[in-house]
């Protein structure tokens, strides 16, 4: 069961994560992940003990693997990783796109439990000329003319990747049904879209897969920062793929009052001093720095970073803010950098899917 979630459809089912929940811990609780389904055929329940996970193509040996399968005969992984809807923050494109209409909550951070996917693939055997991964889950659509909902990775970044998980727990327990029960694949650092739910089936092909998900839907323009203009024709376009370095406050909103602990000072009497905390990931380097700046980004100073819970995960930070210029409006900002050299910036992305809004996120406050 969830919690109170925030509707952005029901069928299929899109709930958006009430962003306060970030500010309760690092890992994002079960009942208040977000969910995003994009075909509304999907069972309403699965026997796990009858489910199996199909293994087949240009491969030696296929598989049919149960979930005790995947449990017994791989070694058991856990790795605590971010998953990002691609349309995040899309509500928050200006000029506006279409789409579901997400605030920040279509993300969430989770302690995932499976099996390595390169375990898998090997098991079976990966023969010569295999170009991709195709993956599809029990999810089917409504009409029979809309396309079936499936992702594909290049071999190369399978093998190259063995944080790839087909995840049977989330959080220590089952994947909730709406989260992917019985398995899922867990792509660390990739947009949630290559996160499929409800695997069922992993095939090997030898050529590059031209469904409609992967050659249509989900692309990107292949121009600088992956931005175009509101008017811009004619560009090339790639897969979404790899995750943007962001950061965000949870302890407050933009538009709220804030009270805090005076300090005594005879020149600024009603100075004081408030706490301020947040989170910051990117796509896998992790998190090297997170500043914050109380006059709209034009002066920064470096906050303290909290546990590291691995390169995937959110990063807690938190910073002891002094005001400057008494009780007012001020303008507060975080900035994070990532390990590869990554900066949020000032500028926002647009492209007309609505996808890897990552500029610096600034909160108008009252004291």
């Amino acid at each position: 069961m969830k919690r109170a979630m925030i509707v952005q459809s029901s069928r299929p089912p899109i709930l958006e994560t009430p962003f306060e929940v970030f500010n309760e811990s690092d890992v994002t609780p079960n009942d208040a992940f977000y969910v995003r389904w994009h075909e509304a055929g999907f069972p309403n329940s699965v026997d796990a003990a009858d489910f199996r996970l199909q293994v087949h193509g240009v491969v030696k040996k296929p598989l049919s693997l149960s979930v005790a399968d995947l449990r017994k005969q791989f070694e058991p992984v856990e790795i605590v990783a971010v998953n990002q809807c691609s349309g995040n923050s899309r509500g928050l494109f200006n000029p506006r796109v279409a789409g579901g209409q997400w605030a920040n909550g279509g993300m969430g951070n989770a302690r995932w439990k499976g099996a390595r996917l390169t375990d898998i693939l090997a098991k079976a055997g990966v023969d010569a000329g295999a170009k991709q991964v195709s993956l599809h889950g029990l999810d089917h659509a409504v009409l029979p003319e809309t396309p079936r909902f499936q992702k594909a990775f290049d071999i190369e970044t399978v093998t190259a990747n063995p944080d790839m998980l087909v995840a049977y727990e989330m959080n220590g327990e089952p994947l909730p049904l709406l989260n992917g029960f019985p398995v899922r694949l867990v792509a660390p650092g990739w947009y949630a879209t290559y996160w499929v739910k409800m695997l069922s089936d992993i095939e090997v092909i030898d050529h590059v897969d031209g469904n409609f998900w992967m050659a249509t839907a989900y692309r990107i323009p292949d121009t600088p920062g992956n931005s175009v203009t509101p008017d811009q024709t004619g560009y090339k376009t790639i897969p979404i793929n790899k995750m943007h370095v962001r950061s965000f406050v949870t302890n407050i909103s933009d538009g709220d009052f804030i009270s805090g602990v005076a300090k005594p000072d005879p020149m600024y009497p009603l100075r004081f001093s408030a706490e301020i905390r947040g989170i910051a990931f990117d796509g896998g380097s992790g998190i090297k720095m997170v500043e914050f700046s109380d006059d709209g980004g034009k002066t920064w100073s470096e906050t303290k970073l909290g546990g590291d819970l691995g390169k995937y995960s959110f990063r807690r930070w938190s910073t002891r803010w002094n005001a400057r210029a008494g009780s007012g409006a001020h303008t507060l900002a975080c900035r994070a950098t990532a390990n590869n050299g990554e900066v949020q910036t000032n500028v926002a992305v647009w492209n007309p899917a609505g996808y890897l809004k990552n500029n610096i996120e600034a909160y108008t406050v009252s004291v």
